[in-house]
């Protein structure tokens, strides 16, 4: 085997093992950092339900967990396929990857640079209230109540996802992966 396939398939693998490991926190964790969030809202004397109604919310729903879960779990069959190599995964993988790094650069930033997102929404809102919360305090707050690894699972599923996607692509598309899917 190619050491460009194992290189993709392990950065497959690897993206998705973060997608588990972010839904299996957010579902374990989520709630309490919710209630962190309100309580260090109400401690700032602004309504918990402010954050629900700009849909600030810490807790991880089922839904979304099922489909990080799926995500991770589908991630991590498209690298058994190339490692296996299986012409499918490596065509699938040119068409999820491109996805799944232009998701990445949409989506998960947003969880990558939380206090930055939440003051600029803060800043836009109408509500002059909004403008005066400590975010710093409001994402302190919420974070935590989760265990310090998991901002660095977040991080590398970034890097993953948008580096790592780009990287995917490339190390399949060599002459070397090309002979062993042949």
């Amino acid at each position: 085997m190619p050491l460009v396939v194992l290189g993709a398939s392990s950065l497959q693998l690897l993206l998705g093992v973060t997608f588990v490991i972010v839904a299996a926190t957010g579902a374990v964790w989520g709630a309490g950092a919710q209630r962190a969030a309100e309580a260090e809202m109400a401690g700032q004397g602004i309504p918990a339900a402010v954050l629900a109604r700009h849909r600030i919310n810490f807790a991880a729903g089922r839904a979304s967990v099922l489909v990080a879960v799926s995500i991770g779990l589908f991630l991590t069959a498209l690298a058994a396929l190339n490692l296996a190599g299986s012409g499918t995964g490596q065509l699938l993988s040119w068409i999820v990857q491109p996805i799944v790094f232009v998701l990445g650069c949409l989506i998960i930033p947003s969880e990558v640079f939380l206090t930055q997102g939440i003051r600029s929404a803060f800043n836009k809102a109408d509500d002059p209230a909004l403008h005066s919360v400590d975010v710093d305090a409001l994402v302190d707050a919420a974070v935590s109540t989760q265990p310090a690894w998991s901002r660095y699972v977040i991080a590398a599923r970034f890097g993953l996802a948008t580096v790592g996607s780009l990287l995917v692509v490339i190390l399949l598309t060599v002459p070397a992966a090309n002979t062993y899917f042949a």
